[in-house]
């Protein structure tokens, strides 16, 4: 009788263990900039993920966080991870940044030199990874949209792409290839080479078009 209330007990343990796991809420702070912080407004991209995840019918599954700030490049990032990341306690983080690093260095002088940017995202990644929480890398997407290679900055788009890419190769995370998805798009509807108005509103920010890319890719990798 002891044997057979002892095996009853771990069978109701383990069958509230399972109900537990299959009930837990996915937490995801999307960690960035203005792109990031405009997100969270109406039509942005993390609006348009929480429709989505209403459409599918697992909106209860998934809480998303975001967690931009205007002007932020990725030593800002770092300088707040605590605050704005780490007390929510999340499952996964998606580490949206670069534009800034790069379009700074002509716009306002304080941009970031490649090894700092380096450094302070890898030191980002050992954060989170050590916190036991999953890790997505975001590629920066544009400055100017023209597909003819004549953008001011495209040149420093694509080393720092390079650097994240491989820096999410070395730490395992996975990559939203932003930089790589929207020069694709472009290439393909943006036949008059137009700086802007295609994924952008200025060259940089995202218009809807812009912000549905955005949310359809990530939405893909989070759920998945």
């Amino acid at each position: 009788m002891l044997k057979s209330s002892t095996l009853l007990f771990t069978l109701a343990l383990s069958l509230l263990s399972l109900a537990v796991t299959k009930d837990e809420v996915v937490k995801v702070v999307l960690f960035g900039d203005s792109i990031t912080q405009a997100g969270v407004q109406p039509g942005g991209y993390i609006t348009k993920m929480k429709d989505a995840l209403i459409k599918q019918g697992i909106k209860d599954k998934y809480q998303l966080i975001g967690a931009g700030i205007g002007g932020n490049k990725v030593y800002d990032l770092y300088l707040r991870l605590e605050e704005d990341v780490l007390v929510h306690k999340p499952n996964i983080v998606v580490i949206y940044v670069g534009v800034n690093d790069v379009w700074h260095k002509t716009s306002h002088q304080t941009g970031t030199d490649p090894d700092k940017f380096e450094k302070f995202y890898v030191a980002l990644i050992k954060k989170f990874q050590s916190n036991g929480i999953k890790v997505i890398c975001c590629t920066p997407a544009v400055i100017g949209e023209r597909t003819d290679h004549s953008n001011q900055q495209d040149g420093d788009l694509n080393h720092y792409s390079n650097m994240i890419r491989t820096l999410a190769s070395k730490f395992d995370c996975p990559l939203a290839d932003l930089r790589k998805e929207f020069l694709a798009y472009n290439l393909k509807s943006n036949p008059k080479n137009q700086e802007s108005g295609i994924l952008t509103t200025d060259r940089v920010h995202l218009n809807d078009a812009g912000n549905q890319l955005v949310a359809d890719l990530l939405l893909k990798m989070i759920v998945k």
